[in-house]
């Protein structure tokens, strides 16, 4: 199946607006890197606070940031989880102890921003937990059991979180929901002693600042690595100048994905990470399908300019390079689309790898090869662009 039947475009004619293309967006990643938003890294890299909250409501993201700001907190990023419906956000707050204490800190400082109307004396039925209802009903003794009443009310307690965490999501929207699922003696107990708040904390994560140092140089050394294993496999297969020039072509595509988060303030998480290096090969192989092309017209079309071969060599592998490339973009487009919140980072970098890999296979790569022929002859050498390696 051919996409273009005997394309005949003048790729190399056009270098110099490729050229311009791929600055203006490297220079704007790296402006934003450095000057801008930095690198955006996520909280696998950083460390951090992770706290999932769940509304009963659509919640008002603008009007939650106003009220952790007036609580105190800053550096925190807020991220709506999954879709509009599900009413979840993901608070990442800037606390970075490792300890146990951490997770019930950041609990506690979220529930207290967000609790601004609480009713003095009376605690949050959606953030309690069993030991505090416990606590309640032992004091409160509204069954009157005397001496049992501690296996009772373990029961009772549990069975009030178990109903609100996994039949109702996480929050409950008034006490009465409670009728039916425990005594109805505890139930009119609960209303004197605790209030119905729109939010409940679901869970808390952390991740240490050495932990995410550690991967963070681990993340640069796998990318580090793939490069040096990639510009030593074209070097022996091909010559060298193919293996720089395809290592320089991944750098470009990787500095402009990254660039591209940075601009974008979209966190680089773990999952970003396995998609860059996902596109390192994607573009590598895209990359060696247009010079093995190379590699064979030098061989049949010796008497003619290396630039006209490589535009031949372009031309003829283009149909492969669009069907191939565009199948695999409607893929990660469509899980971009529908991937829902937990994907999203790692389908953006394939959306944006997979594009610029694509472009920088015909448009950065392949002049390279011309380019350094062009300063060779120019310096009164031979030519290396034939390679001397057999298929």
């Amino acid at each position: 199946m051919e996409f273009f039947r005997n394309p005949n475009i003048d790729f190399l004619g056009k270098k110099w607006y490729f050229l311009a293309f791929s600055l203006v967006f490297s220079v704007a990643g790296v402006l934003s890197m450095l000057f801008w938003h930095g690198v955006p890294w996520g909280v696998d890299f950083r460390g951090g606070t992770l706290v999932y909250v769940k509304f009963s409501h659509t919640p008002d993201e603008n009007a939650i940031r106003s009220e952790l700001d007036r609580a105190g907190l800053r550096n925190f990023k807020l991220q709506r989880l999954g879709a509009l419906s599900n009413n979840e956000e993901l608070i990442d707050l800037d606390v970075r102890e490792t300890s146990e204490q951490a997770l019930d800190q950041g609990k506690l400082k979220i529930i207290q921003a967000l609790e601004t109307h609480a009713p003095a004396g009376k605690a949050d039925l959606n953030n309690a937990s069993s030991f505090t209802f416990k606590n309640f009903l032992m004091e409160k003794d509204p069954l009157h059991l005397g001496t049992d009443a501690d296996q009772k009310y373990t029961a009772q307690a549990q069975a009030i979180v178990n109903f609100r965490d996994k039949v109702q999501g996480g929050v409950l929207g008034s006490i009465d929901q409670l009728k039916g699922v425990v005594e109805p003696a505890v139930v009119a107990a609960l209303s004197d002693g605790f209030f119905v708040s729109d939010f409940g904390v679901r869970d808390v994560a952390i991740v240490g600042p050495q932990v995410g140092g550690q991967l963070r140089k681990q993340a640069f050394l796998a990318t580090v690595y793939s490069l040096a294993g990639m510009l030593v496999y074209l070097g022996f297969r091909f010559e060298w100048i193919y293996g720089i020039a395809a290592v320089v072509t991944v750098f470009h595509d990787t500095l402009i994905t990254v660039g591209a988060f940075s601009l974008t303030k979209t966190d680089i998480s773990l999952t970003v990470i396995a998609a860059i290096l996902t596109l390192i090969g994607y573009s590598n192989n895209d990359t060696i399908v247009v010079f093995d092309r190379i590699r064979e017209n030098i061989k049949l079309m010796r008497r003619e300019k290396l630039s006209d071969i490589v535009n031949r060599s372009i031309n003829q592998t283009l149909s492969r390079t669009i069907l191939t490339a565009g199948l695999t973009f409607l893929t990660v487009l469509a899980l971009y689309l529908f991937g829902g919140e937990v994907l999203h980072g790692f389908s953006l970098a394939l959306v944006i790898g997979i594009l610029i890999g694509t472009y920088s296979s015909i448009a950065i790569a392949a002049p390279i090869l011309v380019a350094y022929q062009d300063w060779r002859l120019g310096r009164g050498k031979r030519a290396v662009a034939v390679p001397s390696k057999a298929k």
